[in-house]
Order: structure tokens, then C-alpha cells, then sequence
């Protein structure tokens, strides 16, 4: 057993998917998959809204960084 199957494994036995028929195991996967999009899609827009709102406000000059040289 290499190390993906090993995974793959340890993920049926954790949720208990290992008792389910091969199709009620497709939904419960297609269902993890679209809550974590869901969650990655909305944690993305707040990270952009969070730079947005206060970390460009605190760089100045619309979010570029000034760079002097000499």
C-alpha cells in the first residue's frame, strides 16, 4: 500500500465512508468539495477586502510600495 492509497484509506475510516455504497460515497465527496470551495472562495474575498480596506490604507500611494534609492 504506498502512501496516496495509505491516505485515501485513513480518509474512508475517519468519516466512516468505508459502510457506505461506492455512489452515497460520491455524494458525500461532491458535498466536502463544494463546502470547501464555498469556504475558499468567501475566505479569498475577505482576504482581498481585508487588503483592500487596511493594509493598502497603511502602505500610502494606493497600496504600492515607495522605494528610495540612493
Amino acid at each position: 500500500m504506498n502512501w496516496i492509497q495509505r491516505k485515501i484509506f485513513l480518509y474512508n475510516v475517519t468519516f466512516g465512508l468505508y459502510m457506505l455504497e461506492w455512489w452515497e460515497r460520491y455524494l458525500f465527496n461532491i458535498l466536502i468539495i463544494v463546502l470547501l470551495w464555498f469556504a475558499f472562495s468567501n475566505g479569498s474575498r475577505s482576504a482581498a477586502e481585508f487588503y483592500r480596506s487596511h493594509v493598502r490604507a497603511k502602505l500610502g500611494n494606493h497600496g504600492s510600495v515607495i522605494v528610495l534609492t540612493t
